[in-house]
């Protein structure tokens, strides 16, 4: 199994397939690089060498360092350790927090551009300074979910909001509520516990603001997760080279609900 030992002395899983230019994949919380495999797939059949990596998952279940720091610095030493260069890094949901940070903390000399596909940036919890972000009780009431009953609480999430699967007239794959369920329960529970608060709290603004790449922000405007309103078009403007595409009632996890769509515009905005 593939990994590398940080700094620290954690250890790493990922997947390097293929070759040509390298993509990186970051995935949302609480999940693993399999929830990229789709795309790892199509773009591997394009050309491209494909990365990712598990924040959770198969790599070590570690007490502490769940933030963003650290998600940059691991990421960082995946780039670093495969020493790639001219790569294009996409990021979900928490995913594409860390593509952000890492890209402000660690510079663009090995990055090309970035796509960030319902992603929690500029900041998802509600304070003076960002009177749209949802309350931090939301967030206290996910962790105490998870506390009480994780198996549950995962269960619910993937069979509700997060693919839309609760909106009239929808109709849910239980073989994708499986899929997010076993990849949850893959990851360490303290991780998760703690990634709560790291994709919430976190503030990305000065972040999106020291980007010069091109970063195409991609969002649909039925995410239960994470609301269109206060992060797709606000981290657009505070990008220097941010395209915001917008998709009509695609939900949280659109990568893997409208797949087809998402790829297609993905190696769209990396050929150009």
């Amino acid at each position: 199994m593939p990994t590398i030992t940080t700094k620290d002395g954690v250890e790493i899983f990922f997947k390097d397939w293929g070759s040509g230019q390298p993509i990186v994949f970051s995935h949302g919380w609480p999940l693993s690089a399999d929830d990229w495999d789709t795309q790892m797939i199509f773009f591997a059949n394009h050309g491209y060498r494909v990365i990712a990596h598990d924040r959770h998952g198969r790599s070590s279940q570690v007490a502490d360092g769940h933030d963003m720091d650290h998600y940059a610095d691991d990421l960082a030493a995946v780039t670093a350790h495969l020493d790639l260069k001219n790569a294009i890094h996409v990021g979900h949901s928490t995913g594409g927090g860390e593509v952000v940070h890492y890209i402000a903390r660690h510079g663009e000399s090995r990055v090309a551009k970035a796509a960030i596909l319902s992603a929690v940036p500029p900041l998802m919890v509600q304070t003076a300074a960002n009177p749209g972000g949802l309350p931090k009780s939301v967030f206290d009431d996910l962790q105490k979910q998870l506390a009480a009953s994780r198996t549950g609480f995962y269960r619910d999430l993937a069979s509700g909001p997060f693919y839309g699967y609760n909106r009239p007239g929808a109709k849910p794959s239980e073989a994708v509520i499986q899929n997010w369920w076993r990849q949850g329960m893959m990851g360490g529970a303290k991780a998760h516990y703690d990634g709560i608060v790291a994709f919430s709290q976190t503030d990305f603004t000065e972040d999106l603001k020291k980007i010069s790449v091109p970063v195409l922000v991609m969002h649909g405007d039925d995410d239960q997760i994470v609301p269109y309103a206060d992060s797709g078009p606000l981290s657009a403007k505070l990008l220097k080279n941010g395209t915001l595409k917008t998709y009509k009632g695609f939900p949280h996890g659109m990568p893997t609900t409208h797949a087809e769509t998402i790829n297609a515009d993905l190696l769209a905005f990396f050929k150009a």
